[in-house]
């Protein structure tokens, strides 16, 4: 009897829901806290910004496109620097795993925030891990069960805050028509540099959608476009709303949720929880973006044999890397309920430049590059340094940190597969009774 064939991956992710996992990738709960903060620091400057850095981050995220429409498998940064071997791979996938499963666990606990400001109960210590373990469990179980379940979930939410904000903003530029403030002279490079951390948060995470490809149809077509088209979507998003709450607010306001005030300011009180609810559906969003993406790279880096097989199994059932989605769902609520994660968030950021980085330097090694394309990636190395320059040295030490312990875990897994490849080939040797003689 023949044996079934293995499980294997669904390509079920198509533009919209790739799209959909780059803008949950980068909206996430930012956007709600920013818009005070950048209109304290740069006045009516601020909304020029966005498209200020969205442009840069523009100039990173064409070559990601070119680079994923060389590769249709999984793992994204994994697979686009194993050139440089596989220890930089799994450095490099180290750390961006770290980075995403750290910032999964930050924004659960968000969520619980704004949960316990809608209903007290939540706000308690028992009330508020339930609802952090209820969260990331119910992620991880849609997850688990189907790529295409994932989707549709992340398609409703993506809606449920996105169209609130458009909404918001247009009502706002509406209420102060003809009032507009001008942009006024930029502010000075010092001051761009001392926010330029905060302002690139707010786009990071536009690689979401390279890490699935091996379930998107028609990849190297399908994940470049969604890519380009969502950075520069979310870039007019964002100049939207932070020029309707620079016209609408007054000078100097500083509220501890800026959008939630602004709502409140044009709607009353209907409108702080509205834009609460909003922010709830934000954050989840950006949770189930994270946990379809993500786990893709452990998948990978058990595919390249730098992980335990475990983790790169495929659901017979569900046709999903159920295991290393699991493992990120069970890592993800046991960081967010502890609070152990935080001295790895201060990194993040930082991590995701140097991952950033060392993908777009394997660019030449997929293919000859073009005058043009070697000018892109000049410029986009160029931007991802400057942003790494403005870290602190907290940063850079928690850097350090998470790439010796990577190192670590990477010099026990190859000596476990040395160990079991031994041993696999003692098994096979007769014994020497049995030998025939030379």
């Amino acid at each position: 009897m023949t044996p079934p064939p293995p499980p294997t991956l669904k390509r079920d992710i198509g533009f919209t829901g790739s799209s959909f996992l780059s803008f949950n990738g980068i909206v996430g709960a930012g956007i709600f806290a920013l818009p005070a903060t950048l209109h304290l620091q740069f006045g009516a400057f601020s909304p020029w910004l966005f498209p200020l850095f969205g442009l840069a981050v523009l100039v990173v995220a064409l070559p990601f496109a070119r680079l994923a429409a060389l590769h249709s498998g999984s793992g994204g940064p994994v697979a686009y620097t194993a050139p440089f071997g596989p220890l930089v791979a799994f450095q490099t996938g180290w750390l961006y795993y770290v980075a995403r499963t750290t910032a999964l666990a930050a924004n659960a606990n968000v969520f619980a925030t704004y949960a316990g400001a809608l209903w007290p109960p939540l706000a308690s210590p028992a009330g508020r891990i339930g609802l952090i373990a209820a969260l990331i469990g119910a992620v991880t179980a849609v997850n688990i069960v189907g790529v295409r379940r994932a989707i549709r979930a992340l398609d409703a939410l993506t809606l449920l805050k996105a169209l609130p904000l458009i909404g918001l903003a247009l009502w706002g530029l509406a209420e102060a028509a003809g009032s507009l403030p001008a942009p006024g002279p930029p502010p000075a490079l010092s001051a761009i540099e001392g926010a330029a951390l905060v302002i690139l948060y707010a786009f990071i995470g536009f690689e979401n959608s390279v890490v699935p490809a091996e379930e998107t149809r028609d990849a190297r077509r399908t994940i470049p476009r969604a890519l380009i088209a969502t950075v520069a979507a979310t870039a007019a998003l964002y100049f939207l709303v932070q020029l309707a709450y620079v016209a609408t607010m007054p000078v100097g306001a500083a509220p501890d949720a800026p959008l939630a005030a602004f709502a409140e300011s044009l709607i009353g009180p209907a409108g702080a929880i509205l834009l609460s609810a909003t922010a709830l559906a934000s954050v989840a969003g950006n949770l189930t973006g994270s946990m379809t993406s993500t786990p893709r790279v452990t998948y990978a880096m058990a595919a390249q044999g730098s992980l335990p097989a475990w983790f790169g199994r495929i659901s017979p059932r569900f046709n999903t890397p159920a295991n290393s989605i699991l493992f990120m769902g069970l890592l993800g609520i046991a960081l967010a309920v502890s609070g152990s994660f935080l001295w790895l968030a201060i990194a993040s950021t930082l991590a995701r430049l140097i991952v950033y980085a060392a993908s777009i330097a394997a660019l030449p090694k997929a293919e000859k590059p073009s005058p043009a394309t070697w000018l892109l990636i000049v410029a986009a190395l160029a931007i991802c340094l400057w942003a790494a320059a403005q870290s602190k040295w907290e940063s850079w030490a928690m850097l350090g940190g998470l790439l010796a312990a990577g190192l670590l875990l990477y010099a026990l897994a190859k000596r476990q597969a040395a160990s079991s490849s031994a041993a696999t080939v003692s098994s096979i040797q007769p014994p020497p009774s049995t030998r025939s003689p030379s």
